[in-house]
């Protein structure tokens, strides 16, 4: 092994022992970039010149418009979070599901695959889910760790079922390295996979890990059916009605529908519905708030200093503004499906100007709602937590990103390329092989490290190889997102583990969370081997939808 090799493996043992000992992710990133570069360069084995590169791999991150989505799907999940949504959900689920055994647990599962579907964040799901629903559970006879074990499951769906955030960054690194493996294969006119194909890619697998955990609960129910009750018939007197269910379903469901569906149709693009999943989100925390007082609403210290006040004015109090507004967005969905609405066209026909003008009306329609609905989230404090929330997280993201991109650099100026590729092509097995040692390398990396460092540090250093190997790229995306998933649940290190602790209540051990954890992380492992065996599940749908 020559003295670039062993650089290149100190450096990043280097990166995860400051990891490990709480030192801050970007700045371990491109620190230890930057002590190993010197270092290269002294002993003879790196060029400086690599570091040049370095101005222009920021300023593509700055013009990837794919990566807009990412503040857009976060405020999105965010809002969703603060307008309770969550909660009615799980209100409502739980009596609907309360007349059989599990059904608790199953409209867990439910609810957290439609809380994965409509934000994509984990650890908010986690946290939300256990503060919700894990202390009814309790109170109603179900066993800790079968209770604790569900919510931990549920809250990592988020990784895996579009729109995730995990997805995005994951589909834009997978793109650049499938584009890198065809290039230095020689094919100069290389295929790409989008965001997109990778959230057609990823849908199927995760709706079978939800059906999984339900069948698993529904066994666990009747093989142990004191670990589950079914609810008290004094609390099925209030079983929500028909109303009351779509009031709590259709939202979200809707806000989902509307998000994927415009992708997969072709209608939109990841990153414009984001946009569209972010305006969403607002309306629907808008519809939420609706029953203010008017003079208490207008009399908000913030709602004083913006001009806002006198639109919200309009209707504090009633639903039309989101609704109405909900309506033109679909209608511009259909208008734009149907008519070329681009301006300056050489010919426009009378149908087409009759519809550019209704365009206009709509878009009218959804800025009066969305101001009105930004007011109401405004007044009640809702709005300034997730404008803060949203650019904590976003900027955490995209500073990692930054010293990811350094650390890569140095990585293979030293000849890490290099270095990766014989060791994955010496494995026994073949493709096989290596994709079982890059699999296991993850899941164990996912214990300590972060899916974001994992993304830009791991997979653009491993997935061009295994592009190059002749592994599907959508395939693979789907593959490494399910296995974080799993790692993410695993005891004792897994991330949602210590969410799901920090808001449990004090009875709960940590070897209850541990114990109900285990059979889910099963779960995982047999939805990877399944996938293994039948990868058309995760490339089937993007075949018929994108072709």
């Amino acid at each position: 092994m020559d003295l670039a090799a062993i650089l290149d493996i100190a450096m990043f043992a280097t990166a995860c022992v400051f990891l490990l000992a709480g030192f801050p992710v970007a700045f371990t990133l491109a620190g230890t970039a930057l002590i190993f570069a010197v270092l290269g360069y002294s002993l003879g084995v790196f060029d400086l010149s690599f570091l040049g590169a370095f101005p222009q791999r920021i300023f593509g991150t700055m013009t990837n418009e794919t990566l807009i989505a990412v503040p857009l799907f976060v405020f999105m999940g965010v809002m969703l979070e603060r307008s309770r949504v969550a909660e009615e959900l799980l209100e409502n689920m739980s009596r609907l599901f309360g007349t059989m055994r599990g059904g608790l647990g199953i409209s867990v599962t439910i609810v957290g695959a439609l809380l994965a579907a409509s934000t994509g964040i984990v650890g908010a799901t986690v946290v939300t889910m256990g503060l919700l629903s894990l202390p009814t559970m309790l109170r109603r006879g179900y066993d800790p760790a079968l209770a604790t074990g569900s919510i931990a499951a549920a809250g990592t769906l988020g990784q895996i079922i579009p729109p995730s955030i995990v997805l995005v960054l994951l589909g834009d690194v997978m793109s650049s390295a499938y584009q890198n493996a065809q290039l230095s294969l020689g094919n100069f006119s290389p295929d790409a996979i989008s965001v997109g194909d990778l959230f057609a890619g990823a849908l199927l697998p995760g709706l079978m890990l939800v059906g999984l955990y339900i069948i698993y609960q529904l066994l666990t129910a009747w093989l142990r059916p004191a670990s589950s009750p079914a609810l008290d018939a004094s609390e099925l007197e209030n079983a929500p009605g028909f109303g009351a269910i779509l009031h709590a379903l259709l939202p979200p469901v809707l806000l989902m529908v509307s998000v994927l569906g415009s992708i997969l149709a072709g209608v939109a693009t990841p990153t414009e519905a984001a946009a569209v999943g972010a305006i969403g989100a607002t309306l629907l925390a808008g519809y939420r708030t609706t029953g203010m007082d008017v003079a208490a609403h207008n009399s908000a210290p913030a709602l004083r200093r913006l001009p806002l006040r006198a639109l919200a004015a309009l209707h504090v109090n009633g639903v039309w503004p989101p609704v109405l507004a909900a309506g033109a967005i679909l209608g511009l969905f259909i208008l734009t499906g149907s008519f070329d609405l681009r301006m300056g066209l050489a010919t426009v026909s009378t149908g087409t100007q009759v519809a550019s003008f209704a365009a206009f009306v709509l878009c009218a329609i959804v800025a009066w709602g969305v101001l009105v609905s930004l007011a109401r989230t405004l007044s009640n404090g809702c709005l300034g937590q997730v404008v803060r929330t949203t650019s904590e997280i976003t900027s955490m993201v995209f500073v990692i990103l930054v010293g990811a991109a350094l650390f890569s650099l140095v990585f293979r100026g030293l000849g890490g390329d290099d270095t990766v590729h014989e060791f994955l092509s010496s494995m026994p097995g073949g493709v096989v092989g290596a994709v079982i040692i890059v699999m296991l390398v993850m899941f164990v990396l996912g214990f300590f490290l972060d899916f974001i460092e994992i993304t830009f540090v791991v997979v653009p250093v491993v997935a061009p190889i295994l592009l190059m190997m002749g592994v599907d790229p959508i395939w693979l995306g789907v593959m490494m997102a399910i296995n974080l998933q799993t790692s993410f649940l695993t005891p004792p290190f897994g991330f949602a583990l210590f969410y799901l602790r920090g808001v449990a209540p004090p009875e709960v051990k940590t070897t209850d969370i541990y114990k109900g954890a285990l059979p889910f992380v099963a779960i995982q492992i047999l939805a990877l081997v399944i996938l293994s065996m039948f990868p058309e599940i995760a490339t089937w749908l993007p075949e018929v939808v994108f072709g």
